[in-house]
């Protein structure tokens, strides 16, 4: 089912079944639709009708391997393509030596990135050291005035 809203169709939970292909390496710095330069090494892809930024899990119907990528460009128009993955995103399910595959196409709103930081979850940066009072929980900033005292005193 497709709700539109306000021009745009959702695609939420929406599976696509189809052929897969891939940039060549020889692409790399190409400028995409979305103004973005291709870059190989990259997770991306392009697709017809997702909006850029979208991830999209893309899982390699042969072997069962998958791949979070993001949408960049527009495309593939080739009559049973759904999706054109970068060389990197290719390599990783497992289609490099084939040039297609059939593949299964679907939202990654669910899927959980495991490097990726929630601003939620950030905390704040901490820097201890240790001071010459051998107490390992003070910072060594607050007896500053205790070691120019020492100091001047040898002088």
């Amino acid at each position: 089912m497709i709700i539109t809203i306000m021009g745009f169709a959702s695609l939420h939970a929406q599976q696509q079944r189809g052929k897969a292909s891939y940039y060549s390496k020889r692409a790399t710095g190409a400028r995409t639709s979305s103004g973005e330069r291709l870059n190989n090494d990259s997770m991306v892809c392009a697709h017809r009708t997702y909006p850029f930024g979208t991830l999209l899990k893309v899982t390699n119907l042969g072997n069962k391997k998958w791949v979070i990528v993001r949408v960049i460009d527009r495309g593939p128009f080739r009559r049973g393509r759904v999706i054109d993955l970068s060389y990197a995103a290719a390599k990783e399910i497992g289609m490099l030596s084939q040039g297609i595959a059939s593949v299964l196409v679907e939202p990654a709103d669910d899927v959980v990135i495991p490097f990726r930081m929630e601003e939620k979850n950030l905390l704040p940066e901490m820097d201890f050291e240790l001071n010459d009072n051998g107490d390992d929980y003070s910072p060594a900033w607050q007896d500053f005035n205790k070691l120019k005292e020492m100091h001047n005193k040898k002088q």
